[in-house]
């Protein structure tokens, strides 16, 4: 039979009152699986099914397991002709130092600033012979470590980062930016198992060759064994050290190319932004993918659109109603949100690929666990897997402490090299000049211009400035130059003139600009103009007359005698010399 054709089979369902097992084929599984629903539902029974078959078929199978029980059990369905071809890792792998990783696992206090100096410091690593995970704090505090890389580098953007950009850092800024990194790469440094994880600068075996071989890749993470931040790590790195090996392939005939099978149960903790890049690439590269998991929230909303936007064949056990509601959209109209949520026990609702169609939702049930054989050869697949790809981990403890001595005696050479600002062997300053002490008259170097007014003092009485210094008088920091009492001089009076002489004159006009006043001004009625000139001219004529008249004329008694004497008595007047006034 064609590989492709060859059929991988997980439930069987009612047809024509018979209940018959179906499966997917090879060619069908390039467009990926997804499988959701709850937990204890059977997820787990359908992955461990499928890989079985595969196992034994023949095909290449990579097994990525956060709780470590279907890894162990696995290994009991290994036949005897491929206990050469598992590759058991319970965990050891080799971190290349991957973003993504970084970003999934560090997303609450990922910044951009935090990835553009991670991401330049891997950057350059990669580049850096025997390089590691360990190398990463040393590249931000360590400047001979940093200098060493940086002769290595050849990409000219990485370089100049470190060489124009990072170089001119000041200490405070430096300060801001890195401790971030270097307290997050701290934690896995300081766990001792993932040190000798991560600070083995070889794989033990080459990723692409097994793939290319159809070698099987069993992943032992449990959480309980290893700890939960340390099991995200080893297996994002690891998935996306598969899909980097499977990329590679491109110098190879898509032809030729053989399938590879990528299961990966409980999805989640490890779905970088990798995961939306492998649904849509990885099909060309003959990297097929079985994910499952829990409930869609788990998912970030990158992962999410890739997830529902590229998956051929989609699996739904029991699940809540939030995400029922969602999957209604895939189902219906033959399911909806209330048969999705009461699903019973191993019974699935599915879209199934058949020969690059998506089918239309049926329902079925999932198959019983595969019986375990009667031989197992559990323990020599064990032993050929340590001693093939593993290494003593006295070794490797011995070698990333020799490196760390390395690190710690060259800063602590460096230390002890540098030259000292103060002492019999200080450093020499850039210019001295000659003085004579003011005490014993002695000559010695001062490193600044000598002032003849102030004294100067040698080593050995130097002591004596302080006292000196409260027996000299205090300057007085020149003042800033007073005014003259000339200018603030009072300027002579001019002569005032009367009422009188003012009414004479013509009104002399002057250049008065009004300034803006701020105030607020309270409304007024627009008045007439012309009335109002009219009415200025009349009075100014009348006052005219009035004073010419008084001139000319000078006004009569203004107080009339009494019963009207005198014919030129007047109502308005001055009160007399000699005169009475009579009521």
């Amino acid at each position: 039979m064609n590989d492709e054709q060859k059929t991988t089979y997980f439930g069987e369902t009612n047809f024509r009152n018979q209940l018959k097992k179906f499966g997917i084929k090879n060619i069908d599984r390039r467009k990926h699986m997804y499988v959701i629903g709850k937990t204890g539902m059977g997820k787990t029974t359908l992955l461990e099914n499928m890989a079985v078959q595969d196992i034994q078929s023949g095909e290449g199978v990579a097994f990525i397991d956060p709780h470590g029980d279907t890894a162990d059990r696995l290994l009991d369905f290994v036949p005897k002709e491929r206990i050469g071809d598992v590759i058991y890792l319970n965990p050891a792998v080799v971190a290349d130092g991957l973003m993504g990783v970084f970003k999934k696992l560090w997303q609450d206090v990922w910044s951009a600033r935090m990835e553009y100096i991670l991401n330049n410091t891997i950057l350059a690593l990669l580049e850096y012979p025997d390089s590691t995970l360990l190398g990463i704090n040393q590249m931000l505090i360590n400047k001979d470590f940093r200098k060493k890389v940086i002769e290595h580098i050849t990409d000219p953007v990485v370089k100049a980062f470190w060489t124009q950009e990072f170089a001119k850092y000041t200490d405070r800024y430096a300060a801001e930016a890195t401790p971030a990194i270097q307290n997050k790469v701290g934690q896995f440094v300081s766990n001792p198992l993932i040190r000798n994880i991560i600070g083995q600068p070889k794989s033990s075996f080459n990723m692409r060759q097994a793939m290319d071989e159809k070698k099987i890749i069993i992943v032992n993470l449990s959480k309980g064994m290893v700890g939960e931040d340390n099991s995200r790590l080893i297996g994002a790195m690891l998935v996306t050290k598969i899909y980097l090996s499977a990329m590679s392939r491109v110098d190879t005939q898509e032809a030729a190319r053989p399938d590879f099978f990528l299961y990966v149960d409980e999805f989640q903790n490890f779905a970088s932004e990798s995961f939306a890049n492998i649904l849509s690439e990885a099909r060309k590269y003959r990297l097929s993918l079985i994910l499952t998991h829990q409930y869609v929230a788990q998912m970030d909303e990158k992962v999410r659109d890739a997830v529902f936007g590229n998956v051929g064949t989609t699996v739904t056990f029991r699940i809540g109603a939030e995400d029922a509601e969602l999957l209604e959209k895939e189902f219906s109209p033959e399911f909806e949100v209330q048969d999705i949520v009461n699903i019973g026990f191993a019974n699935i609702y599915l879209k199934l690929m058949i020969d690059g169609v998506a089918s239309r939702p049926f329902s079925a049930a999932t198959l019983p666990p595969i019986k375990k054989p009667d031989e197992s050869f559990r323990s020599q697949i064990i032993e050929f897997s340590r001693k093939n790809y593993g290494a003593p981990k006295a070794d490797v403890s011995d070698k990333i402490n020799k490196w760390m001595e390395e690190m710690e005696v060259a800063a602590e050479k460096k230390t002890a090299a540098a030259p000292r600002e103060f002492g019999e062997d200080a450093r020499p300053q850039a210019q001295l000049y000659d003085a004579t002490c003011f005490v014993c008259g002695k000559l010695t170097k001062v490193p600044f211009q000598p002032d003849p007014n102030r004294p100067v003092f040698c080593k050995e009485h130097i002591g004596m400035a302080g006292q000196y210094k409260q027996q000299m008088p205090r300057r007085e920091p020149p003042r800033p130059p007073r005014p003259s009492t000339g200018e603030f001089s009072a300027r002579p009076t001019e002569r005032t003139a009367s009422l009188r002489e003012l009414e004479g004159r013509p009104p002399e006009r002057r250049d008065f600009r009004p300034q803006r006043v701020e105030m607020h001004q309270p409304f007024r009625r627009p008045e007439n103009l012309q009335v109002l000139r009219e009415a200025l001219k009349k009075s100014l004529e009348s006052k005219k007359q009035n004073v010419s008249q008084e001139v000319d004329n000078p006004p009569p008694n203004p107080l009339p005698k009494r019963g009207g004497e005198g014919e030129g008595s007047s109502s308005s007047g001055t009160l007399r010399p000699g005169e009475k006034l009579e009521l």
